[in-house]
């Protein structure tokens, strides 16, 4: 048999049920950024039981699991992340969330129990494997500065460090059982921006005593769209969006301060450095001008999500040849972000999309949404392409 046989014929119904039911387990049972302490005594747990090798902790929960090929070659890591998000479920699954509030709205279920059977699958394959893979559970993804971030900082390649690095995402409008790629620049950075605007409160019937921070934060949410939209190269995707605004006074109080609480994404460094300085002058130009002034807090996000260009074209080629060209498609760029960047930063690396919309229906649930639902079938084609990518991408040179 060859290898697209070998593994079909290990991803038995039998295993298939199991990696299902692990699906549901972690659906059913989410954990925060950080706090993903029984979603990793899972994962060790099994991997105790099916005689993996793997190294904890990093970042608290995060683990790394080993399968070594028969044959000496390249070392490619496979990563999926962990963590859940605080939304309250209203899907009404059977293995709806059980934690209130929180919520695997973004499949972060569905990467591990994925990147779980490929660890099955793989494991059974050693005489065809070319060197070493890795398996990253990674922490933190959702929330700054990122898991991934962290373990890198915490040495998690450290004298094993790979030659290339993949991870898969799903998405919730690609039908089930394809897959999408999209070589180059991917998905933008992400920034949190924090403006206090402080002026000088009072009676709102007594405007001449005043110094109002709310007509402040007016002027400057209208003006920081205007400018940003005009300097933005125009070769470069830019977002600046406010979704926080609270100004605590009264019908007949102006407050002392304003807060404004927002995102900026791009798909540029050298622009994004540039609309930090931005954001900052003329925020504080507004603020000055009406007798006011503000306080800017950036909390830097993740880089812009690079896709290795040859990595990624032959990964398309490669799954064509396991699924069919009619179930490989090409990716636009996303303004969302992913800090499985940070990998990319230092090692040669791919994320490509994982259809998770189920084919008889035209309903879908955007992710981090309370109603998110991915089609569990998918699950067969996430482990076989990262299986099959993992094997073949071994055989490579080195890029």
């Amino acid at each position: 048999m060859d290898l697209k046989e070998q593994i079909d014929h290990i991803l038995s119904d039998q295993l298939m049920d199991e990696i299902i039911a692990l699906r549901r387990h972690f659906h059913q049972y989410p954990e925060l950024s950080f706090q993903e302490h029984q979603t990793s005594s899972t994962i060790r747990e099994l991997l105790d039981q099916w005689g993996v090798e793997y190294d904890f902790p990093f970042v608290e929960t995060g683990i790394v699991a080993t399968i070594k090929g028969e044959k000496p070659g390249l070392r490619i890591a496979l990563r999926s992340d962990m963590d859940a998000l605080p939304v309250l479920e209203q899907t009404e699954l059977a293995f709806a969330s059980q934690n209130p509030g929180v919520m695997h709205a973004c499949g972060h279920d569905i990467h591990m129990a994925s990147l779980l059977g490929s660890i099955r699958v793989l494991n059974q394959l050693k005489p065809f494997i070319e060197g070493e893979i890795l398996f990253l559970f990674q922490p933190g993804e959702e929330k700054i500065p990122g898991g991934a971030k962290l373990m890198l900082e915490q040495g998690v390649f450290e004298g094993r460090q790979p030659d290339m690095i993949i991870a898969q995402h799903v998405l919730p409008e690609m039908e089930s059982g394809h897959v999408g790629f999209r070589p180059g620049i991917y998905m933008a950075s992400n920034d949190e921006i924090f403006i206090t605007v402080k002026g000088e409160g009072g009676h709102a019937a007594l405007r001449q005593d005043l110094k109002d921070p709310i007509l402040m934060a007016s002027h400057i949410l209208i003006q920081l769209q205007k400018e940003i939209t005009e300097k933005a190269p125009g070769h470069v995707p830019t977002v600046l969006s406010f979704g926080k605004v609270v100004a605590n006074g009264a019908t007949n109080v102006i407050p002392d301060q304003v807060q404004l609480e927002g995102t900026f994404r791009t798909m540029n460094e050298t622009w994004r450095k540039e609309a930090h300085r931005l954001i900052e002058k003329v925020s504080s130009d507004i603020a000055s001008g009406l007798g006011g002034s503000i306080h800017l807090e950036v909390r830097h996000g993740y880089p812009v999500l690079f896709n290795h260009e040859q990595i990624t074209s032959e990964s398309g080629i490669l799954a064509t040849k396991l699924l069919g060209s009619d179930r490989v498609e090409d990716m636009d760029i996303r303004m969302t972000a992913e800090d499985f960047a940070w990998f990319t930063q230092v090692i040669p690396g791919m994320m490509y999309r994982l259809g998770v919309r189920n084919p008889g229906s035209e309903q879908v649930y955007p992710l981090h949404t309370s109603r998110f639902m991915a089609d569990e079938t998918a699950l067969k084609t996430g482990i076989s392409v990262l299986s099959f990518l993992a094997v073949e991408l071994l055989k490579k040179k080195p890029v």
